[in-house]
């Protein structure tokens, strides 16, 4: 027993060793599938937009395979990606799409194509939307559109407020099914001074669609229209609908986000933001204390909704 005990462990050290040998090490691009890669020179073209990121959330949930894309000369080799010693933390690559990343694993012929099984995994640089996005963390960017009465309104005008604004359209599938959950921050924390403000992408001419979108989703938020690519351009988003940012109460950006969003995360941003504000007014009191030492507690400086 002893014997067969000492050569099984001997086998194995072999075969672990063997597989070493095969490892092979890969930097390259994940990209959701084969035909969004395709849909540009991508020697010159980087893939990673925003619009790649929001189209590959369907390529994955239909079930495309994965691929990393990795660059010979002019030409890139795509090999799908398979979990192996690596373990992902969700059910799918997803969070690695457009990201450049370095992984080490063994090679297999899987039909026509190859495939990577993937052992360690290095995340090289963020996307483009990534880095887009993070660009204008910390700018303070205006918009001016108008509201369903044709008054015009100035994001400006919200600096007080945290506020979660949101870009959408009547014909964006999408963007129905974040509603009732923008509605529901808006319910919780208006009393809080945050408010959701709808930028809509449609023509100040469909104002009939947007009441009626607005009607059929319980909207309980200002409704501005006529937003643009430009504009979200300007908020570090990419054209593709839905997006969302929230801005501070000083009016600068804290977050960027491109397609639904995710209410449990939602909330945990806001709350991170309002802790921190408590926190800043906290430090504050204490340091004028000692010259306001018999004045009276400030009534809640919390908004009201604007209708």
């Amino acid at each position: 027993m002893k014997r067969f005990i000492v050569a099984l462990f001997f086998l194995s050290t072999l075969i672990s060793a063997a597989q070493a040998q095969n490892r092979l090490k890969f930097e390259g691009q994940v990209v959701c599938c084969a035909d969004c890669w395709a849909e540009a020179d991508r020697a010159k073209v980087e893939y990673g937009t925003a619009e790649d990121l929001l189209k590959a959330q369907s390529c994955v949930a239909n079930g495309d395979p994965t691929l990393l894309a990795v660059r010979e000369g002019d030409k890139f080799t795509l090999y799908q990606l398979e979990q192996a010693g690596f373990r992902l933390s969700g059910k799918n690559w997803l969070e690695y799409v457009g990201k450049r990343i370095a992984v080490t694993g063994t090679v297999h012929k899987k039909k026509e194509a190859s495939a990577i099984r993937v052992d360690t995994l290095e995340v090289l640089a963020a996307s483009i939307a990534e880095r887009e996005a993070a660009n204008v963390l910390g700018q303070e960017v205006d918009l001016t559109l108008k509201d369903l009465f044709g008054t015009e309104q100035r994001l400006s005008a919200l600096k007080g407020r945290i506020v979660v604004l949101n870009f959408w359209a009547t014909y964006c599938v999408p963007c129905r099914k974040e509603m009732p959950d923008l509605a529901a921050i808006q319910n919780e924390y208006a009393a809080l001074g945050i408010q959701v403000v709808g930028a809509s992408t449609d023509a100040a001419e469909d104002r009939a669609k947007v009441l009626q979108f607005i009607k059929e989703t319980k909207i309980n938020f200002p409704v501005w229209t006529g937003a643009t690519t430009a504009d979200m351009l300007r908020f570090g988003l990419g054209g593709a609908l839905p997006g969302t940012v929230i801005i501070g109460r000083d009016g600068r950006i804290v977050k960027v986000i491109s397609g639904i969003v995710n209410q449990a995360e939602l909330k945990k941003q806001i709350d991170a933001m309002l802790a921190a504000d408590e926190k800043a007014a906290a430090n504050q009191g204490k340091e004028e204390k000692p010259q306001t030492a018999s004045a009276k507690p400030r009534a809640s400086e919390a908004s009201s909704v604007p209708s």
